[in-house]
């Protein structure tokens, strides 16, 4: 699966139907981010079932400031709807490997858990 482009019409969309998606927030301006589209093409291709999609900050420009993006690149990590991973920078091919990894391999059920608990003040290693 190659790479599809995000904007404002069809960000939810995709981030709701999709059970994990990784978002590259990126500009045609930026050298870090043109060196780092190798590497994020061939995560999409090494993990089809793993939606890839890159959000262009010069064109959807609302939609990098809903997210407080403030350098570029950024990389986001959402499965099923819940922002698992956020961080600027262009990371090398294993640490890429890595991150889609480790957000595969998440218990959902207990990061659910967690954020409800963090919502409500209860610390969820007290069992309370």
């Amino acid at each position: 699966m190659t790479t599809i482009e995000l904007t404002k019409d069809n960000f939810e969309q995709v981030i709701t139907s999709s059970p994990m998606v990784i978002v590259d927030f990126w500009a045609p301006w930026c050298g870090p981010c043109r060196a780092f589209a190798p590497t994020f093409e061939r995560s999409a291709q090494a993990h089809p079932e793993v939606v890839h999609a890159k959000v262009n900050t010069e064109v959807e420009q609302e939609l990098a400031a809903s997210f407080n993006i403030r350098s570029i690149p950024t990389l986001m990590v959402f499965r099923d709807q819940v922002i698992l991973y956020s961080e600027a920078g262009a990371l090398p091919a294993n640490a890429l490997e890595s991150v889609v990894t480790q957000a595969k391999a998440l218990d959902m059920d207990k990061v659910r858990a967690e954020i409800a608990a963090q919502q409500s003040g209860q610390d969820p290693s007290s069992g309370h």
